[in-house]
């Protein structure tokens, strides 16, 4: 297993990787369903949501989902934007530091988690023009299936 300082290098590459040209409406539809296509070849359910500019562009709960997960995506996707980086990042840079992100009094916990599982949707020599997360797994699982989606809709 990586020790933080290297899961945090892995973590910068694929935000530096994972960064889109163009993305529209298409774009966000073509990755809600491969993370869901994913999730099913694993035999796994798991919500998805995709927001661009402050707009949901895709929702959707696979079969089994509870609507806790719902507000685990807000929650992560508000980290995402607030600090820029995946909810998976920016929780193993306080770990890292030795600081507990759910302590910080100015990040109430009921808005903000830094688990794995939201995903900046970056275009490349914009910034970041949205999220994309997914909840229902463990926090590196959540990340690794989002983070595949990204690189097969990327290609």
């Amino acid at each position: 297993m990586e020790n933080e300082a290297e899961l945090l290098a892995t973590l910068a590459q694929q935000e530096n990787a994972l960064q889109f040209t163009t993305f529209s409406s298409d774009t966000a539809l073509a990755l809600g369903l491969k993370v869901i296509e994913l999730a099913r070849q694993r035999q796994k359910s798991v919500t998805v949501q995709i927001s661009v500019n402050g707009k949901q562009v895709f929702q959707h709960a696979m079969q089994g989902c509870t609507a806790d997960q719902a507000d685990w995506i807000r929650r992560k996707s508000n980290v995402v934007l607030r600090f820029g980086r995946s909810s998976y990042a920016v929780g193993c840079d306080y770990r890292q530091r030795g600081v507990a992100f759910d302590q910080q009094k100015h990040l109430p916990a009921e808005e903000y988690a830094a688990f794995g599982g939201a995903f900046p949707i970056l275009l490349r020599g914009t910034g970041m023009i949205g999220t994309a997360a997914v909840s229902g797994l463990r926090q590196a699982e959540d990340h690794a299936l989002l983070v595949e989606a990204l690189e097969a809709v990327l290609r």
